[in-house]
């Protein structure tokens, strides 16, 4: 009698969960090969490596857990900044809630327009990058989303784009289980920026796949907020070539789950890669996971990975990080750090940061500190007539501030800044 297996059972379960849509032939070929792939790998379980921290249950349980919607007067992010708005309500594109798909130096059409036709740059990315991202670490979740997504967009910059695309996700239904796949192809010397916010869903598993070619450069900037009760999946794959520069960060409040995933293959000399985040976490229903792998199989090329956390009232952090060298990848420059604020004692942060080199002209660091206020500097403040909490929150973005440096948009930097201290100062009162 054969013994029963959670992982390979309930992958079996999330791919009968889901319809793939039609398509042309390349395009059914990659979500056949991506739905193997999980069946063969199985769904995540807590007792995987990459997934002692996290328990992927909350992902993968049906049916979907419900996420009340939270109603606030705050207005959506990036409204204050000249950009294309493009709006996903439960993962479903919204034509009549967003601008024309039209953007100089920038092509956008829907995933589903993209996929359904026989010739199209998207057969040569569309589950590529995922599927190369399968290796040495497995991520099911990805395989799961490519296997079946039928929403997204593909994006291909062209040129220097002239502002912005701002991906907002609408949250409507308190048991909408989205699943959003997006294709950006950046050609040799265009730039594009990506702004994404919002909830998404109840549960929200998305994937980007990023191609950034010779001396182009992909800036991206997310938040993540508003529901306190949504459960979010989140997988950047991103492929640099000679000279490109890629650069994503990422700001969390709220949500009893959420998992953020950069893979990024850097097979090109002279790059430059940042990933980074802040995070501020309340309760002890809150849980925030950044996991990051980063290969470097080129010359001369650096990345950094700059993350914080400020937890409180039991809530729990974790990051994962590494940077993997390669033989023949000398003058690498890679640089990690992740640093946690406990707020209380019940509090936790689960930190595995590493480092593997095959070659020996590298410059590689790796730092994780956990830690409190200082209590020098509080005393400080309240000593000149700062009241005690103002003094923590002030003290709080002053620790959040290095990685908010990381975004290389003052305005874009700004805001964030501005709508962290709008949620602490919420939670003061």
């Amino acid at each position: 009698m054969a013994v029963p297996n959670p992982k390979f059972e309930t992958s079996q379960v999330l791919l009968a969960a889901f319809v793939a849509p039609n398509g042309a032939k390349w395009a059914m070929d990659a979500r056949a090969r991506a739905a193997a792939s999980l069946r063969a790998m199985g769904a995540p379980v807590k007792r995987d490596e990459y997934w002692k921290y996290t328990n992927p249950a909350e992902l993968t349980v049906f049916p979907t857990p419900v996420a009340a919607l939270l109603a606030i007067d705050e207005a959506p992010m990036f409204d204050n900044i000249d950009r294309l708005k493009l709006v996903f309500v439960d993962g479903v594109f919204d034509a009549e809630l967003s601008d024309d798909l039209s953007l100089e130096g920038v092509e956008i059409e829907p995933l589903a327009d993209a996929l359904s036709k026989d010739i199209h740059w998207a057969k040569d990315l569309y589950g590529v990058l995922e599927a190369n991202g399968q290796n040495p670490v497995k991520r099911p979740m990805a395989a799961l989303n490519t296997a079946v997504a039928g929403q997204g967009l593909v994006i291909r910059a062209t040129g220097k784009a002239v502002k912005p695309i701002s991906v907002r996700y609408v949250h409507n239904a308190e048991t909408s289980d989205a699943m959003v796949h997006h294709l950006v192809k950046i050609d040799a010397g265009a730039s594009l920026t990506i702004l994404e916010s919002g909830p998404g869903a109840a549960r929200f598993n998305s994937v980007m796949e990023i191609d950034v070619a010779e001396k182009a450069a992909f800036h991206h900037v997310r938040t993540q907020g508003r529901d306190h009760e949504r459960r979010t999946m989140t997988h950047m794959f991103g492929r640099l070539a000679d000279d490109s520069v890629f650069r994503s960060f990422t700001m969390t409040v709220n949500g009893i789950l959420t998992r953020n995933e950069c893979v990024l293959d850097v097979v090109g000399n002279d790059t430059k890669a940042t990933v980074g985040g802040v995070c501020a976490g309340d309760g002890s229903d809150f849980h925030h996971d950044d996991t990051v792998f980063i290969t470097h199989g080129s010359l001369n090329s650096e990345s950094r990975q700059v993350f914080k956390k400020v937890l409180r009232n039991g809530a729990t952090g974790v990051f994962q990080g590494k940077i993997l060298v390669k033989e023949g990848a000398q003058k690498t420059d890679g640089y990690q750090i992740s640093q946690a604020l406990l707020l209380d004692d019940n509090s936790n942060f689960f930190a595995k940061p590493e480092l593997e080199i095959y070659a020996d002209d590298v410059i590689c660091s790796h730092g994780s500190t956990v830690g409190a206020i200082d209590e020098n500097a509080l005393f400080y403040l309240l000593s000149r007539g700062v009241p005690q909490a103002q003094a923590q929150d002030m003290l709080i973005l002053a620790f959040l501030g290095e990685a908010i440096d990381e975004i290389d948009d003052d305005a874009l930097s700004q805001d964030i800044h501005d709508r962290l201290a709008q949620w602490m100062e919420r939670r003061r009162s």
